[in-house]
């Protein structure tokens, strides 16, 4: 099978870590060519997240302490450190973590068969020379990703999905929904846990509130007020408001999970939430990374705290079957031509909205 492939696209890159000007539209960047093991995809839509943010302003450095609305303000990043590895970042960088499309061409080693083939492509993946389990990268982040007309994904790591959704629906799901579902199976939820889920109201807490439910947990979900009646539909038992103290609102010792895209200020009230032996997880910090921890509550406790990024290999078939069997649905926000990619991250850090915002090349 033969399908015609232009030899320019239109593509946005990263020039380097600031603003939205490092973000050049550009209608005459070569159409990349897929190397050994790799295939090349037509992008039919690809979802903005937190992480295209903070790599663009270096949020990931450890000389930015605050959340990522001020440091979008007021850029401190060491570019050394400014990305999610600790690894300088090399520029020009084509971003876009959330991948949907239909593969045209493959490399050596591919079987043609993949050609005209709807696919996802897993954001977060390992390594290609990982020294150990731990070693992944994003796409879009250590190698070019979606925001452009055509990308290149290792075979791997590239999903074919059968779904009556459109492009945009399903390019909703990827990395938000891998980073919730990794989150909650690394810290066992189950159907006997009560959990509290911050930010509930973004991609990967409104995916994890589905994904919660979807194990059979009761769900407590924090949010801002008027989002509430979206939540609720998506499965929350019961919502807070994000500037509600948890800790007096449920009382203490009231949940066995926490699931925190948030951190900042509210850390303490989350830990007073948990019950003993309770867990706290991790995958975020938009309100802020450095927090304080009364390590007695830790231990005296019996707590146990999961941070997760690197991904188990089943979390994206299983993130696909789910799509597949309709066990979780998308929910988009908004979507804008890959043109305005700086009005769409403009929308995106006022958080006004549940759910994703997705370009369309």
């Amino acid at each position: 099978m033969t399908i015609e492939i232009p030899e320019r696209m239109r593509a946005v890159l990263l020039t380097g870590h600031g603003g939205p000007e490092t973000l050049e539209y550009r209608e005459d960047v070569p159409v990349p060519r897929p190397g050994p093991g790799a295939v090349l995809i037509r992008v039919g839509a690809a979802g903005i997240n937190n992480t295209d943010i903070n790599t663009r302003i270096g949020w990931y450095s450890k000389a930015v302490s605050g959340d990522t609305e001020s440091a979008a303000g007021s850029l401190a990043a060491e570019d050394a450190d400014a990305s999610w590895t600790g690894r300088p970042l090399v520029f020009p960088r084509i971003q876009g973590a959330d991948c949907c499309g239909e593969i045209v061409a493959v490399g050596a080693g591919v079987p043609e068969a993949r050609i005209g083939e709807r696919v996802l492509v897993a954001s977060l993946q390992p390594a290609a020379d990982a020294a150990h389990p731990w070693d992944f990268i994003t796409f879009g982040s250590e190698c070019d990703g979606a925001f452009a007309e055509y990308t290149t994904a290792r075979s791997d790591q590239t999903h074919r999905i059968s779904s009556a959704l459109t492009d945009a629906e399903l390019a909703s799901f990827p990395c938000a929904c891998s980073t919730a579902e990794n989150l909650i199976a690394r810290a066992g939820c189950n159907a006997e846990d009560t959990v509290l889920i911050t930010g509930a109201s973004g991609g990967v807490g409104s995916a994890a509130v589905q994904l919660c439910r979807r194990r059979g947990a009761r769900v407590i979900a924090m949010a801002g007020r008027a989002k509430h009646d979206v939540i609720a539909g998506l499965g929350a038992e019961r919502l807070l408001d994000r500037g509600e103290d948890p800790a007096a609102a449920l009382g203490a010792e009231s949940v066995s999970l926490v699931v925190d895209l948030v951190a900042g200020e509210t850390f303490p009230a989350l830990i007073a939430c948990l019950k003993r032996g309770g867990r706290y997880a991790t995958a975020g910090a938009i309100g802020g990374p450095i927090t304080t921890l009364d390590v007695r509550d830790l231990y005296l406790k019996d707590l146990s705290f999961f941070g997760a990024t690197a991904q188990a290999a089943e979390t994206m078939p299983n993130l696909v079957a789910y799509i597949e069997r309709g066990e979780i649905r998308p929910l988009v926000a908004g979507t804008f031509p890959l043109a305005e990619i700086h009005a769409a991250q403009a929308l995106f850090l006022k958080k006004t909205f549940v759910g994703k915002l997705v370009l369309l090349p």
